[in-house]
């Protein structure tokens, strides 16, 4: 699914990643977590086809995303790739319905179908009694659940999070947690997630520690089976 090889990427004269080797498998959920500075965000953002790597390749659905245009990487990231930020980033002038609907608009499907997918993602997130509010009117936890919707509107193959609970109570960071796995056993998304959220990390399939630009061995501790546990979904 996602094959990454010998990924250096710097800032002026900062080296942050310094030859990052990782693959993710289809279907697999993976946290990536590490001490602030260690590199993780810039690694999504990468992988993410946001920022281009200064050497090294990455393969993401059978295509080498290095050697693509500009325009095809648009496309790309478009079509295969779904974003959930840690603030949610939604538009404060576009309603709930509206902010995800953009990404469909963008890929040119018509209004219409992009409005039907749009509803049924808000249904399926017991978000349709919101779907005319704007971000202003939503709670945090709805904010983003709409980012979520956003996220899967065009069916992407992959779904990026950068600390998607940080900004979010106990209550809604467990809701958003469980979501994560609902969403892989109804739709069979691929999730990266860079989180300091300790319990998001013991709950994925798989944790990467990332400490000055590189890939460490060490393993997250197993998380304890608990109702909230993936196994108890």
């Amino acid at each position: 699914m996602i094959h990454l090889h010998n990924i250096h990427k710097s800032f002026g004269n900062l080296h942050v990643l310094k030859g990052i080797d990782l693959t993710i498998n289809k279907g697999e959920i993976v946290s990536i977590v590490g001490p602030s500075g260690a590199g993780k965000t810039t690694l999504l953002q990468v992988m993410g086809t946001l920022y281009r790597p200064d050497e090294g390749t990455i393969e993401m659905v059978g295509t080498d995303i290095t050697r693509l245009s500009k325009s095809a990487l648009s496309k790309f990231r478009n079509r295969h790739i779904g974003f959930i930020f840690q603030f949610h980033q939604l538009l404060p002038e576009f309603t709930a319905l509206e902010n995800v609907m953009i990404p469909a608009l963008i890929a040119g499907t018509s209004r219409s179908a992009a409005k039907a997918r749009a509803l049924e993602l808000l249904q399926y997130l017991d978000l349709s009694a919101r779907t005319d509010h704007k971000p202003a009117a939503l709670s945090g936890g709805e904010k983003q659940r709409v980012a979520v919707a956003r996220a899967l509107m065009n069916e992407p193959d992959i779904i990026l999070a950068d600390e998607p609970t940080g900004s979010l109570d106990s209550r809604n960071r467990q809701e958003l947690q469980e979501l994560f796995f609902r969403l892989r056993r109804d739709m069979g998304q691929t999730f990266v997630i860079v989180t300091h959220d300790e319990e998001l990390a013991r709950l994925a399939d798989r944790c990467i520690h990332i400490v000055d630009g590189i890939v460490r061995p060490e393993e997250c501790p197993e998380a304890a089976p608990t109702d909230n546990t993936p196994e108890a979904l």
